[in-house]
C-alpha cells in the first residue's frame, strides 16, 4: 500500500505556499501522489501545474476535474499537457460533481450522470490515444453532423501511452462503472470496515472488463490528526464530515448522506443534514458521532495509525491519501512524517 496527499483547494492568502511545502515534504517521504480538488473556487489544473513545476518524483493527480466544467476534448488536452510538463506524472481523476454545482455553477444538467461519464471517458481515452476522434452518443457528438466541423487528432503527445483515469464514485452503480471503465477509484469517507462492501461493486465492474483488482488503484481518502486525546483530535475533522453529510447537496439528493446511511448512521445522517440545511452548522458538527470520525480517519499515535493502516491494506486499499487537519503547516508536516513512520511500522508498504 502506498501513501498519497490530498491538498484540496486554494482559498487565498499564502495557503498555496503551505500546499507546496506539504507536497515537497510528502515527496521527500516517498509519497506516491498528491491530489488537488476543485468545486467553484480554485481549479485543479492550474494548481497541479504549479506543483509539478516544483517537484520531480511525486505524481500529481486531479481529484477531480469536474465533468460538467470541461468538454471531454478540453480535458484530454489538459491531461496530455500536464502529463508532458510533469514528465509522465499526471493522474486524471474525474467526477460529475453534484446537481447544485453542475446546474448552478456550470449550467449543465445533471441528468443521467452514469451515461454522461461513460461517454466522457470514452472520448477522453480516444483523444489521449491520439486517434482521430469521432463519437456519437446521447450527450456528446463529435464532430457535429450538420456543420463545418471535422474529426481531429490531439497534437500534443502525452509522455505515456496511457494516462491513468480515476473516477470519484460514491453510489453502488457509480462504483461498478469505475471498475469497468477506469484505472482507479477515488473514495471518500472511507471506513476500512465498509471498504469491502464498496469493492464488491467495483469487482462487478472489473468482471465486465474481464479484469481483476490487481492493476486497479483503490484510493481511500483519509483525514489525519495526531494527539493523545482522541476526541480532541477528532474535533477539527467535524466540520469536514458535517459539510459532506449535511451540506453537499439537497435533502432530496446528497450522495454522501446516502453513503453515511449505508454505513449504518441513518438517524445521525438525518439529524446532521437537518441541522446543516437549517444553517445550524455548529450543531451539525456536534451531531457527527465520534465513532464515525474515528472510523474514517487516522487519529492519535503512530502506533494507533499503524494499526489502522494495516486495516486499510487488509480491506483492499492500495493507496491511502491523507489530509492533515492540524491548524499550522508545521504541524501538518509533522503529521505527514508520523503517517510515513506508521506505514513503515505497519509493514504494508510496497
Amino acid at each position: 500500500m502506498r501513501l498519497g496527499l490530498n491538498i484540496g483547494f486554494v482559498f487565498g492568502g499564502t495557503d498555496h505556499l503551505d500546499h507546496l511545502r506539504l507536497v515537497q515534504e510528502a515527496e521527500r517521504l516517498g509519497f506516491s501522489v498528491t491530489w488537488a480538488a476543485e468545486a467553484y473556487g480554485s481549479d485543479a489544473a492550474t494548481l497541479l501545474t504549479w506543483i509539478a513545476a516544483q517537484t520531480s518524483t511525486i505524481d500529481v493527480g486531479a481529484a477531480v476535474f469536474q465533468i460538467p466544467a470541461r468538454t471531454p476534448a478540453m480535458t484530454a488536452m489538459t491531461a496530455a499537457t500536464l502529463d508532458r510538463l510533469s514528465n509522465g506524472r499526471f493522474r486524471l481523476g474525474l467526477g460529475v460533481s453534484g446537481p447544485q454545482v453542475s446546474e448552478g455553477w456550470h449550467g449543465v444538467r445533471f441528468a443521467q450522470p452514469l451515461v454522461r461519464t461513460r461517454e466522457y471517458v470514452a472520448i477522453v481515452n480516444s483523444a489521449l490515444r491520439r486517434e482521430t476522434v469521432a463519437f456519437e452518443g446521447k450527450y456528446f457528438t463529435l464532430p457535429l453532423p450538420d456543420g463545418p466541423g471535422k474529426a481531429l487528432k490531439l497534437t500534443v503527445h502525452p509522455i505515456r501511452d496511457h494516462v491513468p483515469i480515476y473516477l470519484a464514485a460514491v453510489g453502488p452503480k457509480n462504483l461498478e462503472l469505475a471498475g469497468e471503465i477506469a484505472d482507479g477509484w477515488l473514495g471518500i469517507l472511507n471506513d476500512p470496515a465498509y471498504l469491502g462492501e464498496q469493492l464488491k461493486h467495483i469487482k462487478t465492474g472489473r468482471e465486465i472488463r474481464q479484469q481483476g483488482l490487481d492493476d486497479f488503484d483503490v484510493v481511500a481518502s483519509v483525514p489525519v490528526m495526531t494527539g493523545d486525546d482522541l476526541h480532541a483530535a477528532a474535533d477539527p475533522i467535524r466540520g469536514y464530515a458535517a459539510l459532506y453529510i449535511g451540506g453537499m447537496g439537497s435533502r432530496e439528493k446528497n450522495f454522501y448522506n446516502a453513503l453515511a446511511i449505508r454505513m449504518g448512521y441513518a438517524e445521525e445522517a438525518k439529524e446532521i443534514q437537518d441541522l446543516y440545511l437549517d444553517r445550524k452548522h455548529r450543531e451539525a458538527m456536534a451531531a457527527v458521532p465520534h465513532g464515525f470520525i474515528d472510523s474514517i480517519s487516522l487519529l492519535g499515535s503512530k502506533e494507533r495509525m499503524a494499526e489502522k493502516l494495516t486495516a486499510y491494506a487488509e480491506a483492499g486499499a492500495t493507496t491511502v491519501a491523507v489530509t492533515p487537519f492540524a491548524s499550522t503547516v508545521d504541524q501538518r508536516i509533522a503529521d505527514l512524517r508520523t503517517v510515513a513512520e506508521a506505514l513503515e511500522l505497519a509493514g504494508v508498504s510496497h
